[in-house]
Order: C-alpha cells, then structure tokens, then sequence
C-alpha cells in the first residue's frame, strides 16, 4: 500500500543545499530561479519533519501545498442550469 504524501514549499537561500532535503523526503523539484524546492513527505510524519527542515540554516520559509484539499474528481455531473444549456444548444444545432 502506498503511503499518503503532502506536499511542502521550502524557500531556500541556498540551491545547492536545498539537495540535502532529500533526507527528509523525496525532492520532487528545485526552482533555480525562485529559489525553492518541492518537497513530499509522509503524511504520518509530516509536521514533525517539517519543523526538523525549520530549523535548517539554508531554510527560509516552509509552506503546506494545498493540492491535497482540492477536489479532483469532476466525474460526468454537471450543474442542472449548465446541463440545460447543453441540451439547448443541442437541439438547436440538429
């Protein structure tokens, strides 16, 4: 079974640093330009690890990726005004 991940924003002052959060968990991404890096951790462990990371010289700010909190599912279910639309318009161009 695969583990349930969050996602954390680690703004860094230091790039090359920022490699050493691979100890922490899998480093997805590293912003060369914005100086950042994407971090996902377990979500059993995650706040603990995150305030580990605070404390790291070369870390700035940390911040909680929301992706999890958004709905993905949008699945064939419409708004009933929309759906009527749709089929007005539908019948229109027959």
């Amino acid at each position: 079974m695969v583990p349930e991940r969050i996602g954390y924003i680690v703004w860094v002052n230091d790039l090359k640093a920022a490699r050493n959060l691979e100890k922490y968990g899998t480093l997805h991404y590293v912003s060369r330009r914005m100086h950042y890096a994407v971090v996902y951790l377990n979500a059993d462990r995650a706040e603990e690890t995150a305030k580990h990371m605070r404390r790291l010289s070369y870390v700035r700010k940390i911040e909680r990726s929301h992706r999890t909190d958004l709905k993905t599912d949008y699945g064939s279910k419409l708004p009933e005004d929309l759906s009527e639309d749709l089929t007005d318009s539908a019948a229109l161009s027959s």
